[in-house]
């Protein structure tokens, strides 16, 4: 099944995103050849993703020179030579959420979609689609249901749809962001099958970039605006750049963090009087119980218990019960990391915790700390009383946005609950998570990386005692990824108490994080040797 493969040429490129003073990337100037693998890499807001967008040819219409809020573009990108849009089938792009790219039912109307759509006989159709799904590793029935995948098997049936559509490019924006370790390995895997069966050339965007080294021939780091400053074989740009790429947010094997490293003090109590550590008044806001100095000790031990689940069980709507037998405590002071495959109902759990979903059976009880006489069951709090006590982060988190700048999403929390320091905790945030320059940009326009800073914000802005987080850390580089896990840190140890559905076991290690693996039985927490923190 090989393909000629394609040339992609970025000359002095760059693009400027509608209502954006600064540009998303700009003065690029690199030459992928035929069959090339490639590896870009740089910190969140380099404008990596714009550019695969660019050499798919989906960023939006072009600009209009008489309208001074619209996109701009300088320079040129072509794929052999011609515009993109012109030669679409050319590229084929997988990004990092496996949902977004599932379009059909079943799995093999998915895979032959895009040859559908591009006029292909039908007998070609179906016989592409058996070698694509063949190449990639996925053994399954044409008629199985896609929502039946895991997250590792939706990429790899998104990477089956390219193939089958014989493109000259395959490009890969952090494809493996989202995904558990094994999935990891597969779309790893599928790729490396994928360029051996076809010869095409490779771009790919990854932060954790180890996973890649085996499969690219060349390193290219960009910095914010500033084009290419460092391209090379991996082992070269790694020798001669390895401190810039630390500072760019690369993460470089072997810079795994240590288990604790973003905890002042695991366990840390919150002050007297103060359930998590920072004091908030206003209509409808958690007010804070007094404690005896025996229960202070008590809680700078194992916490206070504030939510507890017991036999529960979750389900996806009415009847696609995902979870039971989950036996599990949220305290103060902790944080509980939840882990396990994908699709075995980790962000379900979380959005149960979070009292936006009802248990499908079993007991879900807020303890009287966190109640506090609103009633035992989150799921039936009004919102104000909910965003009081509990704040959640979705996975995907322009879900939540409701205003118009980063600066009023913000203060949107702070505000509904009658904070009198609204605008001292934006600006804190702000500069906390690298927004302070994208205060008065839209939230929809800012990056994958920079959305995810932006709804964590949000989140603690309100300073609920309890925050539900789904997948934290991802699509961040390693210095944005290290001001996520200090700001986390910093809430645990003052009496916040916190639960991050993650596949990333760095968090749990940085964090000093319980963890409780989901499977097909239930909840199974994971013992750690006390003195290494090495699972037992």
């Amino acid at each position: 099944m090989t393909t000629a493969a394609a040339r992609i040429t970025f000359s002095d490129w760059g693009w400027r995103y509608a209502e954006r003073d600064a540009w998303a990337v700009r003065g690029v100037d690199l030459t992928v050849e035929p069959g090339e693998r490639v590896a870009i890499v740089g910190p969140s807001g380099a404008g990596k993703s714009t550019l695969l967008r660019a050499v798919a040819g989906v960023l939006p219409d072009e600009p209009d020179p008489d309208d001074d809020t619209a996109a701009a573009v300088q320079g040129t990108v072509r794929v052999d030579g011609a515009e993109p849009r012109a030669v679409r089938g050319r590229v084929g792009l997988v990004m990092q959420d496996p949902e977004a790219h599932t379009v059909m039912s079943r799995v093999g109307d998915d895979v032959a979609f895009g040859c559908e759509n591009a006029g292909i006989p039908r007998d070609e159709i179906w016989q592409r689609v058996r070698s694509a799904l063949d190449v990639v590793g996925l053994d399954l029935a044409l008629d199985r249901s896609t929502t039946m995948l895991s997250g590792g098997q939706r990429q790899r049936l998104a990477l089956a749809g390219v193939l089958a559509m014989r493109p000259g490019a395959l490009v890969l924006d952090e494809p493996c962001a989202n995904l558990d370790p094994s999935g990891v390995v597969q779309v790893h895997d599928a790729v490396r099958a994928l360029l051996d069966e076809t010869g095409c050339s490779l771009l790919v965007v990854e932060h954790r970039i180890g996973t890649w080294l085996d499969l690219v021939d060349r390193l290219v780091l960009l910095e914010p605006a500033g084009g290419v400053v460092a391209d090379g074989t991996p082992a070269e740009v790694l020798a001669a750049h390895g401190p810039a790429l630390t500072a760019a947010g690369v993460w470089v094997p072997g810079s795994e963090p240590e288990r604790g490293s973003a905890r002042r003090g695991t366990g840390t109590p919150a002050r007297t009087g103060d359930v998590h550590g920072v004091e908030r008044g206003g209509p409808g806001a958690f007010r804070p119980l007094a404690e005896s100095e025996s229960e202070s000790e008590s809680r700078a031990e194992s916490g206070v218990g504030l939510l507890e689940a017991r036999g529960l069980a979750t389900a996806r709507g009415r009847r696609q019960r995902v979870g039971s037998g989950i036996d599990l405590d949220v305290r103060t002071g902790r944080v509980l990391a939840v882990t396990g495959p994908n699709g075995i109902g980790k962000s379900t759990l979380g959005l149960t915790l979070a009292g936006l979903l009802r248990p499908a059976d079993g007991v879900l009880r807020a303890t009287p700390e966190l109640a506090e006489g609103v009633g035992d069951v989150p799921a039936a709090w009004t919102s104000r009383q909910l965003a009081a006590r509990i704040g959640t982060v979705f996975q995907d988190p322009e879900h939540q946005f409701v205003a118009r700048t980063v600066r009023e999403e913000l203060a949107v929390g702070p505000r509904a609950l009658g904070a009198e320091d609204v605008e001292e905790r934006v600006d804190e945030l702000l500069d906390a998570f690298g927004l302070a320059h994208l205060a008065d940009a839209n939230p929809f326009t800012l990056s994958g990386g920079e959305q995810r800073r932006l709804a964590i914000g949000t989140v603690i802005a309100s300073r609920p005692p309890v925050v539900v987080l789904d997948e934290p850390t991802s699509g961040q580089d390693r210095a944005t990824w290290q001001a996520v896990l200090d700001r986390l840190g910093d809430l645990a140890d003052t009496g916040t108490a916190i639960v991050a559905v993650t596949h990333d076991q760095d968090l749990v290690r940085a964090l000093d994080a319980d963890e409780v693996v989901l499977g097909a039985a239930g909840a199974r927490p994971v013992l750690r040797d006390p003195a290494t923190g090495v699972r037992r």
